[in-house]
């Protein structure tokens, strides 16, 4: 990444203002814009988020603003109200309030001195999906988005539900949440106020997964700020962007396809980070692409993105499977259409001996798996860059129904999205299948090229689930995740089933039997063709404005350790994510933060999951420290989740606060 220090124009920081909402509420800002704004006025880009910018935001945030005010914008970087320095309370994600303040903000900015009257929203992840939702607002100015590792739907593509099944994320996102949202404002910005405001918001802070785990289906909860309800109501310029090994890049070939105005998409080899940092490697020069994307649709300037292609896809080489990675090696093409515009489907039949293209006379085979298959998923979320890709799919594939093919005789470019047609039977009535394609090296090795989870109940649609009749045959179309990767010859195609994929999804309440139908099931494979056309996709190497200085206390480290009881058969995976000690020098602020994730489970009794989270957050500066400790657990019965929780808030190492949660949430075909 090369840091640019010299811009077409000089930049002037605004370490922090307040602008008033209509109800009173002061949100924080911080603002990059400049020098001669108020003279020569710019559009004005918004990021909107509960992540903190005063310290939690603030090393990437130091990278990209500066960067885009330098070359004739004004940033607007606003602490969601409930977080950071703003005041207010926060009580869920994505609520009508939240965007609705994002509005306010975009009306306050157009009456500012600086402020064209155009206005940009952007963001990765939460700042990804309410620029989706605002701009679906369609606020007065809002001309364009750059929405990053985002979502159009929150039921299924999002860390709740995904394809009905509920994932072991739905409480490690809420623990997480937890403890940001448990973080004091700054003395240093708000003054004597900071410790009311700070109690203020640990009394009514909410455990969020309780809520989330209320609203099972895809109901009016999930539709609200899921832009797949209405994709005509965005009327603004979107440039989607996603990675192959982040968990939301579902929705970049949705956007693109379904949105009526100007809509782009790039999708690199990256997990949950801006593609000017990313890993893995290779980055792009990301903020020079926003810059093309801001300058056309908000300065109007011929930059010649109508007349990019709507889909630059990055197609990875299979990689071998290992839990960190830096760098995928592969090729950048382009498409006008997804997945491709010259391809094939390839149907393989799921035949009794194995994959093969040609339809055998069918049979049965059953299989019921353990509750520890999955403990080689990875995270569902690649986010910290500890050791959380998916593994060698050896060990889980030997508790699965496999299929295999022959060696393949040459490459195939893997484009798109497998569906998976499965004609099947199990013996209860509420019932989880994992499909993964993968892909089997020469020497045995697995990867994973792309998966599935589905909660079978929900075969006629996430809106309205039934039991399944045990015994009864049925049949299903489930759809992978998309991905663009090229496997090799000599490699072999294997489809593997289970019924289980714990931690990645919670299990059925009972063991479950799945029995298959071979040769009338059938999974279809988007085969991406070259073309003498195939125009090469380059992008130049990524830019940022230089890092802020941090004074390191102690150094962060990631540790994903997996273990088996030899006496009970329990697999345990223990998490820690230590993001280390260190000051911010431009304010003194010092901050520490450390995750903890433990999963457990017999490998006979579904009922034997229990998922413990606990985080610690603390902030210091001179004689003034505040640390917040937060726990989160769960486990399940046959009929209820049982979530509890317990928060316990720190000054100057004197317990200050401490509440507590235990409820029980009825399962419903879940």
């Amino acid at each position: 990444m090369n840091t640019v220090k010299k811009f077409p124009r000089k930049v002037r920081e605004i370490a922090n203002t307040f602008i008033t909402m209509p109800d009173g509420v002061q949100l924080a800002a911080r603002i990059w814009l400049p020098a001669d704004a108020e003279t020569r006025p710019v559009p004005m880009i918004l990021e909107h988020l509960p992540y903190r910018k005063r310290d939690g935001t603030h090393v990437r945030d130091a990278l990209t603003h500066p960067y885009i005010a330098g070359h004739g914008y004004a940033c607007v970087r606003v602490d969601m109200r409930g977080n950071g320095d703003s005041q207010g309370l926060m009580a869920d994600e994505y609520t009508q309030q939240e965007l609705d303040d994002a509005c306010s903000v975009i009306a306050w900015a157009r009456q500012q001195p600086w402020c064209s009257g155009n206005v940009g929203m952007m963001g990765i992840s939460w700042g990804g999906f309410n620029s989706l939702q605002v701009a679906a607002m369609r606020p007065e100015g809002l001309k364009a988005i750059i929405t990053l590792c985002s979502t159009d739907d929150r039921y299924t593509d999002d860390i709740h539900y995904k394809g009905g099944c509920l994932l072991g994320e739905n409480l490690g996102w809420s623990a997480t949440m937890h403890a940001y949202s448990s973080r004091a404002p700054d003395p240093e910005l708000v003054g004597e106020a900071w410790r009311d405001m700070w109690l203020q918001r640990l009394n009514a802070e909410p455990l969020l997964a309780i809520e989330w785990l209320k609203h099972p289906y895809r109901d009016a909860y999930w539709k609200h700020g899921s832009i797949n309800q209405d994709y005509p109501a965005i009327d603004a310029a979107v440039l989607a962007v996603g990675g192959w090994n982040d968990a939301y890049t579902n929705a970049v070939p949705r956007l693109v396809s379904n949105l009526r105005g100007p809509a782009k998409g790039i999708i690199g080899p990256w997990a949950h980070k801006y593609p000017h940092f990313a890993v893995p490697e290779p980055r792009i020069g990301f903020l020079q692409e926003a810059l093309r994307w801001w300058d056309r649709w908000l300065k109007d300037l011929d930059t010649g993105v109508e007349q990019d292609p709507a889909f630059r896809t990055y197609i990875m080489d299979v990689r071998r499977p290992t839990g960190s990675v830096t760098h995928i090696a592969g090729r950048w093409v382009s498409d006008q259409q997804w997945p491709f515009d010259k391809g094939e489907v390839q149907r393989w039949y799921l035949n009794r001996d194995g994959l093969s293209t040609t339809q055998k006379p069918g049979h049965k085979r059953s299989h019921a798996a353990a509750q520890t298959v999955g403990a080689d998923s990875g995270e569902y979320c690649i986010i910290w860059l500890g050791p959380e890709f998916s593994g060698d799919q050896r060990h889980d594939d030997s508790g699965s129904l496999t299929f295999d093919s022959e060696a393949l005789r040459q490459d195939i470019d893997l484009v798109g999205a497998p569906v998976l047609d499965l004609k099947f039977s199990v013996d209860q009535p509420v019932a989880n299948v994992a499909v993964r394609l993968n892909s089997v090296w020469p020497d045995g090795m697995v990867t994973r090229l792309t998966y599935a989870v589905f909660n079978l109940c929900h075969r006629n649609g996430h809106d309205r689930p039934d039991a399944l009749e045990p015994g009864k045959t049925y049949r299903v179309k489930i759809r992978l995740d998309d991905v663009a990767c090229k496997i090799p010859k000599g490699h072999v195609l294997r489809v593997s089933l289970s019924t289980t994929y714990w931690p990645l999804i919670w299990p059925a309440p009972k063991p479950v039997c799945l029995t298959v139908f071979t040769g009338a099931s059938a999974i279809d494979l988007p085969v991406r063709h070259s073309s003498r056309k195939d125009k090469p996709t380059a992008f130049a190497p990524a830019e940022a404005a230089p890092p802020v200085k941090l004074h390191t206390v102690s150094k962060p480290f990631n540790r994903r350790e997996l273990t088996r009881d030899q006496a009970t058969g329990e697999v345990r995976l223990s998490i820690v994510d230590d993001f280390g000690r260190s000051t911010i020098v431009e304010h003194g602020l010092t901050t520490w933060s450390c995750g903890r994730e433990n999963y457990h489970i017999l490998p006979d009794d579904p009922l034997s999951a229990r998922q413990e989270c606990h985080w610690t957050e603390e902030h210091s500066r001179g004689d003034w420290c505040v640390r917040t400790e937060t726990w989160s657990s769960m486990t399940a019965t046959l009929t209820h989740w049982h979530v509890s929780g317990r928060l316990e808030a720190y000054e100057n190492n004197q317990l200050v606060l401490q509440r507590h949660w235990d409820k029980k949430v009825p399962r419903k075909l879940n």
